[in-house]
């Protein structure tokens, strides 16, 4: 008993060492958009309501780089992991290429059709407006967003995760500085309001990709940008990318008639939705993204050791640690609920609703716990499918089919949509519950592995 305690604090160790500066990163990324909402509520409702529906398209250049990041991850911590720098630069060098290049096509449909998008919706005019202008101007940065996602995964594949940190600190500290500055017109700045939200969301994602490109290409990091020649690479970052993309995707493209259905209920309660959701991202994103990733790094560099034994448990003690942690931050998600939707907005109405929205998350924190660190082991392996079939079932099935029949078809209301969250994350953690338990993830990254060995032989 001892020596299985030794071995699961040994782990934690580890995970809490390579977390702590991803669980930063995060905390200042959600803090650069809880600030929006802040800011944006001071306007209006209908101002939160247009930044939250907007950022439902914006969903897609962070889709894109997350799914690039994670074939980043995988392939970097498997050859960190074997000690094969060539390949793991080849594979980081050809990631932040195909992320640059996925990005070109959504500036110009942030210029052509940014407010008929808004519009799908059923939005108000206002909405439709602001929504529009501030969507059109993150999209002209949808490149540098996939470059900074990928190139922050890229790094922490090797086991690096405080230049990310560094860099988005950096970043989100000037978004943040921008959205006040702009958003309220302090100083000398003028006051653009929502257009300014959107001006500094598009300028610290330019500067993030840049600080990534310049940390590559000098000594500050060990992995160097290298010309693309090794097609077997290429190949198997776009397979394992593209369900963790599918999987991205599966859950923005469910959002919007995920909020079409809140919009039924009115545009205070879709404000009241996206201030709990925020409120609930600040408070648990931090921990649940940290062990998601440091559990990809610790999973993939056990594997490129070939232990996949070691990878097995390894996982696990990484979910157990999450579980304790964030079931603690659900607890004071659920009791500080209302304090913290007051600090979002002044309006009575989108206060409640935001109150009740982060209650329901932070009943649900304990799936989260499960549901990350799994899927973070398991993309670390290189099976980014299984977290896919977990997301999108749960979501098909109960955040829509559920919550729409729960009610409109049976006229329960929201307590119906309240009920379809908790099912549908409930089942995303029992689905990759089952898959690292009983999948052949490890025999995945042996064969991934030997492919890339051969073929760099």
């Amino acid at each position: 008993m001892d020596g299985l305690r030794a071995r699961v604090l040994s782990v934690w160790r580890r995970t809490i060492a390579l977390s702590w500066p991803i669980a930063v990163q995060q905390t200042f990324n959600t803090l650069m958009r809880t600030v929006d909402v802040i800011v944006t509520g001071l306007f209006s409702p209908a101002a939160v309501a247009a930044v939250g529906l907007a950022d439902l398209y914006a969903q897609l250049p962070l889709r894109a780089g997350l799914g690039l990041g994670s074939g980043a991850i995988a392939l970097s911590s498997q050859d960190t992991g074997r000690d094969d720098a060539d390949t793991r630069d080849q594979a980081i060098s050809q990631a932040l290429l195909i992320g640059f290049l996925v990005g070109i096509p959504l500036v110009g449909v942030g210029v052509v059709a940014a407010r008929p998008l808004i519009a799908l919706l059923g939005a108000d005019p206002e909405v439709v407006a602001m929504g529009g202008t501030y969507l059109a101007i993150v999209f002209a940065a949808a490149p540098m967003r996939i470059v900074g996602l990928v190139g922050a995964r890229s790094l922490q594949g090797t086991g690096d995760t405080r230049t990310p940190m560094l860099v988005n600190i950096a970043a989100n500290g000037l978004n943040i500085a921008g959205t006040v500055g702009l958003g309220l017109g302090i100083g000398v700045l003028p006051e653009l309001g929502v257009v300014g939200v959107g001006v500094a969301t598009a300028v610290s994602r330019t500067f993030e990709a840049v600080a990534f490109a310049v940390a590559f290409l000098s000594e500050r990091t060990e992995p160097a940008l290298r010309r693309p020649t090794d097609p077997t690479i290429a190949r198997q970052l776009v397979a394992v990318s593209l369900p963790n993309f599918a999987e991205g995707m599966s859950t923005s493209l469910a959002n919007f008639p995920f909020n079409a259905l809140l919009l039924t209920f009115g545009t205070n309660v879709n404000a009241g939705y996206h201030i709990g959701r925020r409120i609930y991202q600040q408070i648990a994103g931090p921990l649940y993204r940290s062990y998601n990733v440091a559990a990809s790094i610790v999973v993939g560099q056990s594997l490129g050791e070939g232990e996949p034994a070691r990878a097995r448990f390894e996982g696990q003690a990484i979910a157990a640690l999450s579980v304790l942690t964030l079931g603690a931050a659900g607890i004071v998600l659920v009791a500080g609920a209302d304090p913290l939707a007051g600090a979002f907005t002044s309006d009575a109405a989108a206060r409640q609703y935001a109150a009740t929205f982060a209650r329901v998350f932070g009943v649900s924190m304990f799936f989260f716990g499960i549901f990350f660190p799994f899927a973070g082991s398991l993309r670390g392996a290189g099976d980014t499918r299984t977290p896919f079939y977990a997301n999108l079932s749960g979501t098909v099935t109960f955040l829509l089919g559920f919550s729409y029949l729960a009610a409109v078809t049976f006229d329960y209301g929201l307590p119906g949509v309240y009920a379809g969250m908790v099912l549908c994350y409930a089942w995303w953690a029992l689905v990759v519950t089952a898959g690292f338990r009983r999948g052949d993830w490890a025999d995945t990254a042996a064969s991934m592995m030997a492919e890339r060995a051969d073929a760099g032989g």
